[in-house]
């Protein structure tokens, strides 16, 4: 079993910046990739980011490219995404998730097999 959970998010004016971390327990994730997921009020939940097992290869979603920056530090068993230029369309639930295979990059929530509560970023015009 592996345990996700979220923290970093909050209320931030429009241009603002906010990291977000998401911390595993139980099984290790570090062979993995790992994903940011966002589900904006009353819309479907959306692919943010994904980063392979050592950090070397990362996606990012159209709408967020050049602004978030994904990482993480196996060390720590800690996926990080760092928010900038935030606008009030960033404003979203934000889950991270473990993805259920080693060798690819997902973009899609169903191969994705362990997920966390979220964490609510909500950006103010």
């Amino acid at each position: 079993q592996v345990q996700l959970v979220e923290s970093g998010g909050g209320l931030v004016r429009t241009g603002g910046s906010l990291r977000l971390s998401c911390a595993a327990s139980g099984r290790t994730v570090s062979d993995y990739p790992m994903g940011w997921f966002r589900q904006p009020p009353g819309k479907e939940r959306e692919f943010v980011a994904v980063i392979n097992w050592d950090g070397a290869i990362t996606d990012y979603a159209d709408s967020v490219k050049g602004r978030f920056t994904i990482s993480r530090d196996n060390a720590k068993n800690t996926v990080y995404l760092q928010m900038n230029r935030l606008s009030p369309e960033d404003t979203a639930l934000y889950y991270c998730a473990k993805s259920n295979t080693k060798w690819t990059m997902p973009r899609r929530g169903e191969e994705y097999n362990y997920w966390g509560q979220g964490t609510q970023v909500t950006v103010s015009s």
